[in-house]
């Protein structure tokens, strides 16, 4: 049976997920947002940032993310920025499948993770992350366009937000542009935490 099509980011309270700068992601602002994420113990394993960490019901949510994830869904916008700041051991463990106008051949990195660009299309790149994943979930990674693209394309079965008790004041908005007279959305969840609130939303259509 196939798994969900899913997203899971982060947001500003005023509904930004990222700066509008790629030169800013991995800047201060994007590490206030994403301050909840860091010191929890799973994600510092999986990105090799040492023992120890928090094991409270965010880290419970970081890794059951991680474990339903049977492939990934990314733009090149969110490929370019990550390609130089993610370890040689890229933090996927899964096949990841770029959307790009351009051909390359995979990349293939330690640790299980492979890189595959699809040149035709965000349908092409599901298809193929879907047979990825098996029975696992596919989620769309980012960024914020890529996210956008398939919730107004109707593919899109769940998300959850990740609150955070930040203002940003500009940048990439989550659902600037969706096209809300054809998504309806049902909420499933809603989980506060001392850093953020965890909501997640199954998604309808009209």
């Amino acid at each position: 049976m196939a798994g969900k099509v899913f997203f899971s980011v982060s947001m500003s309270l005023d509904g930004f997920i990222a700066p509008e700068s790629p030169e800013e992601l991995m800047g201060q602002q994007w590490m206030e947002l994403q301050q909840w994420i860091f010191p929890q113990r799973f994600m510092r394993e999986n990105l090799k940032l040492g023992e120890g960490g928090e094991e409270g019901r965010d880290n419970d949510i970081v890794r059951e993310t991680f474990e339903r994830t049977g492939a990934s869904v990314m733009g090149k916008r969110m490929f370019d920025a990550g390609e130089h700041a993610w370890p040689e051991e890229a933090p996927f463990h899964t096949p990841v499948f770029v959307l790009t106008h351009e051909r390359r051949d995979p990349w293939e990195r330690p640790g299980g993770t492979t890189f595959h660009f699809v040149d035709d299309g965000i349908e092409a790149a599901l298809d193929r992350a879907r047979e990825a994943a098996g029975d696992r979930d596919v989620r769309i990674a980012g960024g914020g366009a890529t996210i956008l693209e398939y919730v107004n394309a109707g593919l899109i079965d769940e998300f959850s937000i990740a609150l955070s008790p930040v203002l940003f004041g500009s940048g990439i908005r989550l659902f600037e542009g969706v096209d809300a007279g054809r998504v309806a959305l049902e909420q499933v969840r809603a989980e506060p935490t001392p850093r953020v609130a965890h909501l997640t939303y199954a998604v309808r259509e009209r």
